[in-house]
């Protein structure tokens, strides 16, 4: 104990992919800790990497929700929203044109595209904001941001003069772009992308390559993708081709980086920053962090290694949960943890911890007062 009276603790949990939201997740261990320790005081505060659950992070740490439509990844209205603080938004690439909003979940990786995500960045510039976060993760295409583009005013032309329609496919066709449209407030606006992913565009490490499957791409598909990405990059900036993130998101990163002079940063040093991290630890006894499975990919700009690493500068003890465990005592310590908790410590079949995710997270609240 670092204070006399209750032992404070910090929740800082990312999602539990497939299972439970990060707020969820948090509620649970909460429930667990003031079930077992009537006294202790829980602060939770959620976080993500970028992807999936970035804006509810913002919204938990006490951001105003913005509320609007916008076509989701193949064209179809979504609703959808963006966490906005003064003249900051943070919009999250995939409450608008990710995984999760295809209808009825089937892949498009042809067609889909990230036209809906610029009409949000629109609705921020048009709303006064001047300063943009963009989380990029759990995209459905790989258009190389070409989408985003157009629907803040770029236009993209084939020999003929003809204008492309909006999806991965068409950029292998375009021949020339047309700048001058661009939305007037980009040009006073800075725009941060947060993602956990340094892929470039191209090649076998590329957007088409490694995240063109996991969106449904055949081999075939992925082969077309990847020469459309190659003439798009030719088009508007190989030099940017090659960034780290630039394949980020079907390659949204390169457009944004190419096109909007974005420039890109690990997405959970972005949150803890904007949410003022080191200053919510203050008085803390102990963090809790984690993710769904806490694994060898976990050590790479995860949410749970910003959070340790957070609450290691700070001198804090740091404890990992998460659904499934696959790192070694050593690689834990080596990463900051105290001491780490899996829902498979208690439930060995996968589906059950899934579908029992958030009693079991319970328990090890409880676990934890102990």
């Amino acid at each position: 104990m670092t204070h006399a009276g209750p032992r404070r603790v910090i929740l800082a949990p990312d999602k539990f992919k497939g299972s439970l939201t990060a707020a969820q997740v948090a509620a649970a261990l909460a429930a667990g800790i003031e079930r077992a320790a009537p006294g202790t005081l829980v602060r939770q505060l959620p976080v993500a990497d970028g992807g999936d659950g970035t804006v509810d992070a913002f919204l938990a740490a006490g951001w105003e929700r913005v509320p609007l439509e916008a076509p989701g990844p193949t064209g179809e209205p979504v609703y959808t929203a963006y966490a906005r603080r003064g003249d900051t938004a943070v919009i999250e690439l995939a409450a608008v044109v990710g995984l999760v909003k295809l209808p009825g979940g089937q892949p498009d990786p042809l067609g889909a595209s990230t036209y809906g995500l610029g009409v949000v960045i629109a609705h921020a510039l048009d709303n006064g904001v001047r300063d943009i976060v963009l989380g990029l993760g759990g995209s459905a295409s790989t258009d190389g941001g070409a989408g985003m583009l157009q629907a803040l005013g770029l236009r993209i032309r084939d020999a003929f003069g003809t204008e492309l329609p909006c999806n991965g496919t068409f950029l292998g066709d375009d021949d020339r772009v047309d700048r001058s449209g661009l939305h007037p407030g980009l040009a006073d606006t800075r725009i941060t992308l947060a993602s956990d992913v340094d892929n470039p565009l191209l090649g076998p490490n590329g957007a088409a390559a490694v995240y063109g499957p996991q969106k449904g791409a055949s081999p075939e598909q992925v082969a077309i993708l990847e020469a459309a990405l190659a003439n798009w990059a030719i088009l508007i900036g190989h030099e940017w081709a090659d960034k780290p993130g630039a394949g980020a998101a079907g390659g949204t990163g390169f457009g944004a980086m190419a096109v909007l002079g974005a420039v890109p940063r690990s997405g959970i040093d972005v949150v803890l920053d904007l949410v003022d991290f080191p200053a919510q630890l203050a008085g803390a006894d102990l963090v809790v962090t984690g993710e769904g499975s806490l694994d060898a990919q976990s050590l790479h700009g995860k949410a749970p290694m910003g959070v340790a690493q957070a609450a290691h500068r700070a001198g804090i003890p740091v404890v990992a949960v998460s659904g499934r465990l696959q790192l070694t005592p050593e690689q834990l310590r080596d990463n900051g943890f105290a001491a780490a908790y899996a829902l498979t410590d208690l439930e060995p079949d996968p589906a059950r911890c899934m579908s029992d995710a958030a009693a079991l997270l319970e328990c090890i609240g409880e676990r934890l007062t102990r």
